[in-house]
Formats: C-alpha cells, sequence, structure tokens
C-alpha cells in the first residue's frame, strides 16, 4: 500500500473546504438579495406622514422594478441593462431621520438619489457607502448638525450635490471637492467657517449664499455670480465688492466701488435737481397754452397710469412668412404683452433672472420698447420675437399653466436647465417668475421651426442630407437631456416638429425640453406630446422612460413623409391611431415608395438608407414597451446611416418618385 505524502492531508483538507463553500454559496438560502429586495427593504426603513411607507411606493413588489431602462416602480429610473440607475422620492412628506442609506450599497447601478422636498430631521446621512453615486439631492429638508469631515471622502465620481434648504451647521467638509464636482448647491444653511479651495476645471455651478461663511472666497470660486454668496457678512474678495484685509477678514469701511458708485448718486441728483429748477423757470416764462392744445393726444392718460411708448414693429427678414399688417402693427408691443397685463414690480419676483454667464443683460422695460413679432401661440401660451437696441434678437415664450411647483422649486428648475450646454439643445437665457404667468427668454434662431419648413410648402429645402442631419442632431441633444437629467421620467416630454428649431446651418435645436416638472399633471396630461404614447392611452397609464423615444419616431416619420402626425391622431386613418400606424399599413401592402415626401431631394441612390431609417423610426414607435428600442440602440442604428456626399447630393435634384 502506497504511503501518502505529508502534504496530501493537507490538500484534501483544503479541497474539502473549498467544495464546501461553493455549496454554500450555491445554496438558495444564502443567494444575493435581488435589486427589488434591495429596493423593498429600504421602502420599508422610510416613514410617510401616517408612520407607514408612503403610498407611491406602496405598489413596489413583483415584477421586478426594471424592464429594460423602464420601471413600473415609483420614482424608480433603470440603466438600459435592467439595473437601478436612480431614485427620485420627492414630495413624499418623508419624515424622521434620514434612513440607513448602506443598504443601497448593493445596487452597482446607482447613480443618483433625491430625497428632496421631504420633511426628513436628524443628521446627515452616512453615503460613504454609496462610492459610485453621482448625484446627490436632500434640498428643503429639516437635516441638521454638522456634516463629517470625510464623508464625500469615497465618492471620488460625484457630480451633483444639493443641500440647500436644510439646516445643517458647522464647517463644509473639506471632502466635498470631488475631482469631477459640477454643481454645489449649499444655499440656506448655517455652515460656518472658510470655503474650502475649489480648482475642478468642470465646476459651473455653485451657490452657498445665505450661510454665516467667512472669510476669503477661494480663487477658484471667483469666477461665479456674486449673488452666490450672499448672506455671508463675514465672506470678502471677488467677486463680491468686499475687499479682505490682511488677517482675510472683511476690510471696514467702504470700499473704492462703493464710494465711487455713491459719488455718482450724488451727482445725478445734484444734475436732476438743476434740470428741474431750470424748467420750473422756463414754464413760467412760457405763456399758457390753451386747454385743447394741452389735451392734444394725452388719451386718458394720468400720473399713476402712465402710457408706455413702443417702438414701432419691424418685419422678418422673409416677407412669405410674416403675418398680416395688422397683426404686426399689434405686434409692436408683443413684448410687453407677454411681459405681464401689468406693469411688473421692481423687485426679485418682477425682474428677470439671468442664467447664462456672459451674457448682455436687460430689464423688463427693454422688452417693452423693444420692437415685437408674434411668432405664434401654442397650447402652453404665445412666443415673440423681441428685437433689442442693443444685442442679438431673443425669443420671449410666456407660459399660461406652469403651476406645478412654487418659486424656490420653479427658479432652482431653471437654474438646472440654464446649465445645460449642447449644441442640439436650445440654451435657456433668462426667466421671471409671477404668480400667474412665467416668461422664458432664449436665443432667435434664424430659420424657425421644422414643422415651418416641413408643412409650409417649402419642404424642398430640406434635402435627403439636411433630414437625415436634423434627426441625428434631434437625437443627440434627446440623448443629452436623459444623459443630464435622469430623475426626469420623460427628459424632454414635448418633442415634435414645432420644438424642433433650425440654425443657419440646418441643424436642429431642440426646445421646450423639460418643462413636465414646472407643469401640472393634467395641462401635462392634455398637452405634452409623451403623453400620446400608447403606455399613456390605458386607463391610470402613465409615461415611461420611453415615451420620449415613441416622440423621436414620430418625429423620424414626420419628416421622411411629410405628413402632418395630428392629423392622424385626430382621424385614425383606416383605423390607426397614430402616423406610424399609418406608415405600417402602407409597408405592409408593400408600397413603401409611395410613404416617403415627394418634396424630399437628393435621395438618388440613397433609398435603402431611407427604408432603414424608416425601419427605425417605426421601431421606436412599437406599442409595446418591452419591444421599442431604447434610445442607445436608436441612435447606434441612426449613427450607422452615412450622410450622401454633398456633390451627390447636388447632382440630384428629382424627387425620390421621379
Amino acid at each position: 500500500m502506497a504511503r501518502s505524502r505529508p502534504h496530501d492531508h493537507i490538500i484534501r483538507a483544503a479541497f474539502t473546504l473549498a467544495f464546501s463553500a461553493a455549496i454554500l454559496l450555491s445554496s438558495p438560502a444564502t443567494a444575493a438579495p435581488s435589486e427589488g429586495d434591495v429596493l423593498v427593504a429600504f421602502r420599508d426603513t422610510l416613514r410617510g406622514p401616517d408612520g407607514a411607507p408612503p403610498g407611491p411606493l406602496r405598489n413596489w413588489g413583483t415584477p421586478g422594478p426594471c424592464r429594460g431602462n423602464s420601471s413600473s416602480w415609483y420614482g424608480v429610473s433603470c440603466h438600459g441593462n435592467g439595473s437601478v440607475q436612480g431614485l427620485q422620492l420627492e414630495r413624499l412628506g418623508l419624515a424622521g431621520s434620514a434612513p440607513n442609506l448602506d443598504v443601497l450599497a448593493v445596487l452597482p447601478g446607482l447613480r443618483a438619489l433625491s430625497l428632496a422636498d421631504n420633511a426628513l430631521t436628524g443628521a446627515f446621512p452616512n453615503v460613504s457607502a454609496l462610492a459610485v453615486l453621482k448625484m446627490l439631492y436632500l434640498s428643503r429638508n429639516r437635516l441638521s448638525g454638522a456634516i463629517p469631515e470625510g464623508t464625500f471622502g469615497p465618492m471620488r465620481g460625484l457630480r451633483k450635490l444639493h443641500l440647500s434648504s436644510n439646516e445643517f451647521s458647522g464647517p463644509v467638509p473639506e471632502s466635498i471637492t470631488s475631482p469631477r464636482l459640477l454643481e454645489l448647491s449649499l444655499a440656506n444653511n448655517h455652515f460656518e467657517g472658510p470655503l474650502p479651495d475649489f480648482s475642478q476645471p468642470e465646476l459651473r455651478f455653485v451657490d452657498v449664499s445665505n450661510n454665516n461663511l467667512s472669510g476669503p472666497i477661494p480663487a477658484g470660486l471667483s469666477r461665479f455670480n456674486a449673488s452666490m454668496f450672499a448672506g455671508n457678512k463675514l465672506l470678502c474678495g471677488k467677486p463680491l465688492d468686499v475687499e479682505c484685509d490682511s488677517s482675510g477678514s472683511p476690510r471696514s469701511g467702504m470700499s473704492t466701488m462703493t464710494k465711487i458708485a455713491i459719488a455718482l448718486i450724488v451727482l445725478g441728483v445734484l444734475l436732476c435737481a438743476a434740470g428741474i429748477a431750470s424748467g420750473s423757470l422756463g414754464r413760467r416764462k412760457r405763456k399758457p397754452r390753451r386747454a385743447g392744445a394741452e389735451r392734444l393726444g394725452s388719451g386718458d392718460q394720468t400720473p399713476s397710469n402712465p402710457k408706455l411708448n413702443t417702438a414701432p414693429a419691424v418685419n422678418i427678414e422673409n416677407a412669405a412668412s410674416t403675418s398680416q399688417p395688422r397683426a404686426a402693427a399689434a405686434a409692436g408691443g408683443a413684448a410687453a404683452a407677454a411681459a405681464a397685463g401689468k406693469r411688473p414690480r421692481r423687485d426679485e419676483h418682477g425682474r428677470l433672472v439671468f442664467i447664462q454667464e456672459g451674457r448682455t443683460r436687460f430689464e423688463i422695460e427693454d422688452l417693452l420698447r423693444a420692437s415685437a413679432e408674434v411668432l405664434g401661440s401654442g397650447n402652453f401660451g404665445s412666443s415673440y420675437k423681441a428685437t433689442l437696441c442693443e444685442g442679438p434678437a431673443v425669443v420671449v415664450k410666456r407660459f399660461k399653466d406652469m403651476n406645478g411647483v412654487g418659486r424656490e422649486d420653479f427658479s432652482e428648475h431653471m437654474r438646472r436647465l440654464g446649465r445645460l450646454a449642447h449644441p442640439n439643445l436650445l440654451p435657456l437665457v433668462a426667466y421671471l417668475y409671477k404668480k400667474e404667468e412665467k416668461l422664458l427668454v432664449t436665443d432667435y434662431i434664424v430659420n424657425g421651426s421644422l414643422a415651418q419648413l416641413l408643412h409650409g410648402n417649402r419642404g424642398s429645402l430640406l434635402d435627403w442630407g439636411k433630414r437625415l442631419r436634423i434627426i441625428k442632431g434631434a437625437a443627440r441633444g434627446l440623448a443629452h437631456l436623459y444623459d443630464e437629467l435622469p430623475m426626469l421620467t420623460v427628459p424632454h416630454g414635448h418633442l415634435k416638429s414645432s420644438n424642433v428649431l433650425l440654425d443657419a446651418a440646418f441643424d436642429a435645436v431642440l426646445s421646450d425640453y423639460a418643462l413636465v416638472p414646472v407643469v401640472t399633471a393634467q395641462i401635462a396630461a392634455q398637452v405634452m406630446v409623451a403623453y400620446k404614447a400608447p403606455e399613456c392611452m390605458a386607463p391610470q397609464g402613465k409615461p415611461s422612460k420611453k415615451s420620449d423615444v415613441w416622440s423621436l419616431g414620430i418625429l423620424i416619420l414626420e419628416i421622411l413623409t411629410g405628413k402632418f402626425p395630428a392629423n392622424y391622431l385626430r382621424q385614425g386613418r383606416q383605423g390607426n391611431a397614430d402616423l406610424a400606424g399609418w406608415v405600417q399599413s402602407v409597408v405592409a401592402e408593400e408600397r413603401t415608395g409611395e410613404v416617403f415626401d415627394k418634396d424630399i431631394t437628393g435621395a438618388r441612390g440613397c433609398e435603402a438608407d431611407m427604408v432603414k431609417l424608416l425601419q427605425v423610426g417605426l421601431a421606436c414607435c412599437d406599442a409595446d414597451v418591452d419591444r421599442r428600442w431604447d434610445l442607445k440602440t436608436v441612435i447606434a442604428r441612426i449613427d450607422e446611416i452615412r450622410e450622401p456626399e454633398p456633390a451627390a447630393a447636388a447632382d440630384d435634384e428629382s424627387s425620390l418618385s421621379s
């Protein structure tokens, strides 16, 4: 019998131990919990006003939270691979201490968490276990106390941190300066001491106003607006008009700029007094005018009801697209009509708030004086082109049904939109908040909307190459909204041809995006395009992450067919409820060539690519949300279609039907 080697028993023991561990790990009793189990366990720790988990979360259960990149669970957003991406548990009345977030650490794809607009109390929650989190929103709660120094150390990828309107105190943690930080809001708390040194090149928004901060403002923050540091009496240095002394404290006495301002005010008062005095003497020397002459042209004007004199209206460059002369004349005060029915008060609630840094500033009075032109009237309100005396032309949109949130939430959302930067998104320049209406100011885009060209007998201006480029631009702009606003179920919400503007190069610029959070739910359901998707038509139906994809699909089909989608929604031709249904019926009859717009030029040799794009549009409009393509797949398929060479497009001036 062979002798066993000295180490055989050690090897056998190790093998036995490894085999036993494998069995234990594969046992159902020790299987890792599913993401649904994790979320349900987390939900059970939350307490609403009645002491139980909030009502909207009680339907969390089976099936799991994600099916592809869509979710039927309230407040849950998903990645395309079916893992949880974000939790948006806002305005649920959550009370008591902040929940234990450690349980969420096992969600590998969790990137965004919002518990904003609740009533949470107590200390700042421990977020160190959520090392891969990119966005954290805890604004407008009742959290208090100091935030431990190393809290944000493990979160090296943190991009957005919003803690405003709580009761936090103590110093601002040094660990908050994540290398990839984009946005930081600490406003309306009780933070004290100096600000950490922020040197992140990508940092684009900081608001630390209304705290107890002190000392010099770090050089990395000096490029931001002074209003972001207001309400901190002991802060000094740029951008504030308060100099620092040698000890880093605000210098006592008036600053040089303040002294100059006072001197200018005094000089202005003296000049005004001299003018009034000379005017009085002149009137005494002149003979009294006849009463009739004094009344000539005065109308009903009184000192308490002055008239506003506006500049005459101007026509837009293309006379074919102008309104009738009477309408143009009435538009002379269009900016005034957009600004308000009454002259706004000159306080923070009646003044324009500018979002974009480096833009020419103007006031409501400048819009009142500007020549203006009515551009159109839609479901939300009217829009006007205002040509200012100085600076470029702007578009003023007057919204009537934006009462979904209060002033603070509205302002925060506008700031969030103002920080979006993408060549296919129309930047928000400024806004005005009033209780009864809101104004949004944007740049004027020279070629107007896609709808005007497609359906205004000018579709021949859009050859195949331009139409393909417009579709690609719209898809990329939508993808940027998905990336930057992952907490929104429908990041655009109102994607249609009249909200796709065309710049001088006929590239797509999306407008009226991300308005769902500030529009009343009833108006959103009645008006917004995403709410026309098939999943919203059933009783209790609601939009999904793919509702914007459906809107993009309808837009693609509209661009290819030249048909107006609203006609098919109203008429339901051949029993089909939308444009996609009509296209499918024609394709099913093998009459695909009849689908395409006869005004499309430059398409010779590109018929196969047009059919591919038509198939992409139909895949976006699949009534089954699970089968409908996600946005990443759509963009990948669109990018596979090559744009035609300019020379080839120029040689082909015939339509597809020739």
